[in-house]
């Protein structure tokens, strides 16, 4: 599931095949941009930053940066949000912005089904003077800057009470095809479609303690399944700890915690247990997030807070 280096190569004949979007070691906080029914799910409205340096050490390695805001409307039923990103991995950009629209069903007095949609638009870029190519003249890449414009489109559902959740979305689904380069009269390449799929729980421990197990699958054709899973130990809804593990990738200590519950800060540390570790110190994740408009729920529409 790790993303190439030279994503170039998979431009050309064989198309793009492996992982396009970008990991998230702390995606409990990050269930948003991963899920569109998420969006307005907690009675109070939420910009996000999240920063991810993946792989330090190794030149040109993954690079991504996420600003999204979401939270609910007038109509408790209806959540709005977006997000703006980029994603560079290598002589590769990736840029886009995405809006999402989520309606949200009473089933019974905690429990709760959203779906959602997202639109919106994705530039995929190469930077051509960025490579050394082992033929000079070849006239398969240009030195120049090649991108293309391709709308986006994604779609999720959220199933949840006030201690669990379990979610699925496909935030590609649309499979537009990659035109880099003029003399492609059909390129192979395409936006594949991804499919996450979420659940967690919270357990209480006592008066201050909650202890929150939660699991994240990943799942992009012919890459082989991912599975996330992490634990969370949260102190008084104020302070936490935990870890996670990513298949074929990495293991991760996270921590975190809200100020006044209107500030959020979350870092992450990935230990790589693939041979990159031979050259890579590990990978940062930073997270900041600021709430404001908290609204007064009825006890069975509030959300618990992360």
């Amino acid at each position: 599931m790790i993303r190439l280096f030279y994503i170039l190569l998979i431009f050309t004949a064989a198309g793009i095949r492996a992982q396009q979007l970008p990991l998230y070691t702390q995606y409990m906080l990050n269930d948003y941009v991963m899920n569109p029914a998420i969006a307005g799910k907690n009675p109070y409205y939420e910009v996000k930053s999240n920063n991810r340096y993946q792989w330090i050490g190794i030149t040109d390695a993954p690079r991504t940066y996420i600003l999204s805001a979401n939270g609910p409307t007038r109509d408790k039923n209806v959540g709005l949000g977006g997000y703006l990103f980029t994603d560079i991995v290598g002589p590769t950009r990736r840029i886009g912005i995405d809006f999402t629209y989520a309606y949200h069903i009473q089933l019974a007095e905690k429990t709760k089904l959203s779906f959602g949609a997202s639109a919106g638009l994705l530039q995929w870029a190469v930077d051509g003077s960025k490579i050394t190519l082992y033929h000079p003249f070849d006239n398969i890449i240009s030195n120049g800057y090649q991108s293309v414009l391709v709308p986006n489109l994604g779609a999720g559902f959220y199933f949840y009470g006030e201690k669990w959740y379990v979610g699925g979305s496909a935030p590609q689904v649309y499979p537009a095809k990659l035109k880099f380069f003029s003399y492609q009269s059909d390129p192979e390449s395409r936006m594949q479609t991804h499919f996450y799929g979420s659940a967690g729980y919270s357990f209480d421990l006592g008066e201050d303690f909650d202890l929150e197990p939660s699991i994240l699958l990943k799942y992009v054709k012919p890459v082989p399944l991912q599975f996330d899973g992490g634990i969370r130990l949260v102190y008084k809804e104020s302070v936490w700890a935990g870890a996670t593990y990513r298949t074929m990738d990495a293991w991760a200590a996270f921590v975190g915690f809200n100020y006044e519950k209107n500030l959020t800060l979350g870092y992450s540390y990935d230990f790589t247990t693939t041979n990159l570790k031979n050259y890579s110190s590990g990978t940062h994740e930073l997270i900041i997030a600021i709430r404001f408009g908290h609204r007064e729920l009825k006890n069975d529409q509030k959300s618990r807070i992360q």
